[in-house]
């Protein structure tokens, strides 16, 4: 009968959605303690001993035995931290070394350092010792000088004498100058004066030497300036550095010009020659101690000089731009020539190695062009009536 029929088949329907739903729940519930206990257990485990290790407790280890990936995750982690902690006490041994040689080091620089003051010490002291005795033999060779029964042979020879003399003594108060900027002994005695006329004076003693090589020496000073507050000694030595150096390295028939301008108080000093000029790489070497370019040395050898000198004529220059509140900067181009600009406050009132912009804007665009026939052209000679009063 269709009742009883459709009655049973229900009944086992019923029975069946039942067994589903319950084993569908046990496999949860199942499943649940697989993964908390097979699978997030461990990596648990492995979370708490890596904050460990964060924490600085190096020496704990996973601990994990399921026989599994895990386990194998878990050896691979603690040879990976005993490496890790081999290397943090080499590390560790390295680090102690280096801080042995850093005091080690800072104990030699010490030494160094006393050294070093002790030498500058004794190089001011011997270079003024020095000087007496020089002056002396210079005083008594123009003494023999005036002699008149002296033949031309003898006059030769004491005109040696006091060239030589002239040169050791112009390397020693070079020397002395030096010894007292590294002993801290230099003195700044700033004045009111003329620049003008310090310009004019430093250009008149250098014409000489600019008319023996047939240089066309020019200065071109701005109009009406008003009394500069400043070092005159220092400020002309700084211009006869400059001088003597355009001088040095202008070949015969070339052209020097000076130039002093006034610009955003300060003062703009300009010494451009058309000389041999310096290599891009060597504009920094040129102000330090006892160095010269590569244009100077043949084939690179400072043995090998091509001009004579120290070397010391640039690094006092930037030492006293530095002590008087300036800075000197260089332009050049190989063959073409170079320009030396000085750039000093035009009252001392600046503490020495203030770091302001390097100011040059004083000079036009045309001024600053290495162009050797432009800057013979600027520089005329100056007419034989005028050179006197120079």
């Amino acid at each position: 009968p269709n009742g009883p029929t459709q009655a049973a088949v229900m009944k086992y329907w019923s029975m069946l959605l039942a067994v589903a739903i319950v084993t569908a729940f046990l496999a949860m519930i199942a499943f649940y303690i697989t993964i908390r206990y097979v699978i997030v257990r461990p990596l648990r485990h492995l979370r708490a001993v890596s904050e460990a290790i964060t924490d600085g407790n190096t020496a704990l280890r996973a601990h994990i035995h399921t026989r599994d990936e895990f386990e194998l995750l878990a050896n691979a982690f603690n040879r990976m931290l005993s490496h890790l902690v081999a290397v943090q006490d080499e590390l560790r041994q390295v680090n102690a070394e280096l801080d042995a040689k850093l005091d080690e080091v800072a104990q030699l620089n010490m030494q160094l350092y006393e050294m070093n003051r002790v030498k500058s010490d004794f190089m001011a002291t011997m270079s003024h010792e020095l000087r007496t005795p020089l002056n002396s033999i210079l005083g008594f060779s123009e003494v023999l000088a005036s002699i008149e029964s002296l033949d031309e042979k003898q006059r030769r020879y004491v005109q040696n004498i006091q060239k030589s003399g002239r040169i050791l003594l112009e390397m020693i108060n070079n020397v002395l100058d030096l010894a007292k900027m590294e002993a801290g002994r230099m003195e700044i005695r700033p004045t009111e004066f003329s620049i003008e006329q310090v310009v004019q004076a430093q250009c008149d003693m250098a014409r000489p030497l600019s008319e023996k090589k047939n240089l066309q020496l020019t200065v071109d000073v701005q109009p009406n300036l008003p009394p500069m507050f400043q070092d005159q000694n220092r400020v002309a030595q700084i211009l006869n550095n400059l001088l003597s150096n355009a001088i040095k390295f202008t070949p015969e028939g070339g052209a020097i010009r000076v130039s002093v301008r006034k610009t955003n108080g300060d003062m703009i000093l300009r010494v451009a020659d058309t000389g041999v000029g310096i290599a891009e790489e060597d504009r920094q070497i040129i102000f330090e101690k006892f160095r010269q370019g590569r244009t100077a040395m043949p084939d690179g050898d400072p043995l090998k000089r091509e001009y004579p000198g120290s070397g010391l004529g640039l690094s006092i220059v930037k030492e006293l731009c530095r002590l008087l509140g300036g800075e000197v900067g260089v332009e050049s181009e190989l063959g073409r020539g170079s320009v030396f600009t000085v750039r000093l406050p035009w009252r001392l009132e600046l503490v020495a190695g203030d770091d302001r912009a390097f100011d040059v804007q004083a000079f036009s665009m045309e001024e600053m062009r290495f162009d050797r026939d432009r800057l013979v052209t600027r520089s005329r000679p100056t007419p034989a009536s005028d050179r006197g009063t120079r």
